[in-house]
């Protein structure tokens, strides 16, 4: 599937959990599925958990955050010593 096509699974609406990003027909934000992914589930456990969801909208999850992460830019938060 291409990123195109896994990205339009991804949506953000004013309305909808206050413009988070969500899956799409969900109020399931893509910082939640994330937040599971970091705690060890697996998409096939988060798609069988939430009824309606597929593993193409765990894997839009990720692709949503690895290209917000390459459209930003980050500073270190402090100086480290030598």
């Amino acid at each position: 599937m291409s990123d195109r096509t896994l990205l339009q699974r991804i949506v953000i609406d004013s309305s909808v959990m206050v413009g988070q990003p969500v899956i799409r027909g969900t109020r399931l934000t893509v910082s939640f599925i994330l937040g599971l992914l970091a705690h060890g589930e697996t998409a096939a456990q988060i798609v069988e958990e939430y009824e309606g969801l597929d593993e193409a909208d765990v894997q839009a999850c990720l692709l949503f955050a690895r290209d917000s992460v390459e459209s930003s830019t980050f500073l270190p938060l402090e100086a480290t010593g030598a």
